[in-house]
């Protein structure tokens, strides 16, 4: 059975159309008019083995929040979709990864209940890219995405020095977490001793 979803998100502000094949190669499609944002949602679909197509239509003219954030949204609305009853998937991972001088700890649960504890404090830095990705806004995709999702996450800097290294490890590893999480490990059945997640 194919863990595939696919939704469209339409507002005022933006157009988003996402599909996630969990079980996929890592191939990616992305185009959301924020360079930055695409280099970044191309690590989650690469390390974390999704083929990963996200388009997106936004106010740019305006700024990114309103594109990074309904992408986000969307994401994690289509991963929650695509993981179904999670029967039978491993639940809960934990890693810490670096990149160069940057190191992050990232631990998740699939547990169907949202929350998030970010402590990743950022360098002064100026805006990614050109429309900007404003270094802030990391922690509102990150938030976004797992209360869409029902993930609780946990994600700390234990240090770094460069901004672009910094959040790109916060992708790289939230990926390879996702990766081990959704990966089915068993004979079936819920992990959970109330049945449903």
């Amino acid at each position: 059975m194919s863990r595939t979803a696919t939704r469209q998100r339409v507002t005022n502000e933006t157009k988003i159309d996402v599909t996630v094949e969990l079980d996929g190669t890592g191939t990616t499609d992305i185009s959301t008019g924020i360079p930055f944002y695409d280099h970044m949602l191309d690590q989650l679909g690469r390390h974390g083995g999704f083929d990963l197509v996200v388009r997106a239509e936004g106010d740019l003219h305006i700024d990114t929040h309103h594109t990074v954030e309904d992408v986000a949204i969307t994401l994690g609305e289509v991963f929650a979709e695509a993981l179904g009853d999670k029967s039978g998937v491993r639940r809960f991972a934990s890693g810490r990864y670096p990149l160069d001088e940057a190191l992050i700890d990232v631990a998740l649960d699939l547990s169907g209940r949202p929350h998030v504890e970010w402590h990743v404090e950022m360098p002064e830095s100026l805006p990614l890219g050109q429309p900007a990705f404003d270094p802030q806004l990391a922690e509102h995709v990150v938030s976004s995405f797992a209360t869409a999702a029902g993930i609780t996450l946990h994600v700390e800097l234990v240090r770094g020095r460069n901004t672009h290294h910094i959040i790109e490890a916060t992708f790289k590893g939230l990926a390879r977490a996702l990766r081990d999480a959704v990966r089915i490990d068993g004979p079936g059945g819920v992990p959970s001793t109330k049945g449903v997640l």
